[in-house]
């Protein structure tokens, strides 16, 4: 498959490029939306985080058993926090909702997601989504490689599952 050159860069580059500042912008409003809560709350760090992708504790955490996580910021126990996930070809993150709006970036590989009321979308690098407060929503990776994806949630984390068959 070709790419075309745009102003001396690929299209592959500038999607890339477009991926990491859509990145930094969705950071930088989860940022802003913790500043000036109390620190005595473990909402924010009194200093800032920095942790390069091949410094990520990315392990299996539960549920499902393809998803690896790393805890990027704050304490889902307790209020907003920032995740990065790993999900290998063919995993799938079956129906659910939360109590907290998730944000989802992805990052890296073709990630299908769905949400009840909308169309299901196969989303690249770059790609957004939000799922408002108890929205069921699912996704798959459906890229021959891993995908990479960030998630926020506003608030404490919980899951609820869909009874199955949904």
């Amino acid at each position: 498959m070709k790419m075309k050159m745009r102003n001396g860069i690929s299209a592959r580059t500038a999607k890339m490029l477009l991926g990491v500042a859509a990145l930094a912008m969705l950071l930088g409003a989860v940022g802003a939306g913790l500043h000036g809560r109390g620190h005595g709350q473990g909402q924010t760090a009194a200093h800032g985080v920095v942790t390069p992708l091949a410094s990520a504790n990315l392990v299996f955490d539960g549920e499902p058993t393809c998803l690896k996580v790393a805890r990027e910021n704050g304490d889902p126990d307790i209020g907003a926090s920032t995740f990065l996930l790993e999900a290998p070809s063919g995993c799938v993150v079956p129906a659910h909702y939360h109590t907290a709006e998730e944000q989802l970036m992805v990052v890296r590989g073709d990630v299908l997601t769905g949400m009840d009321g909308m169309s299901e979308t196969t989303m690249g690098p770059g790609g957004f989504a939000m799922m408002p407060s108890k929205a069921m929503h699912w996704f798959t990776c459906k890229s021959k490689d891993t995908c990479l994806m960030f998630v926020t949630f506003d608030r404490k984390y919980d899951i609820v599952w869909a009874k199955p068959g949904k």
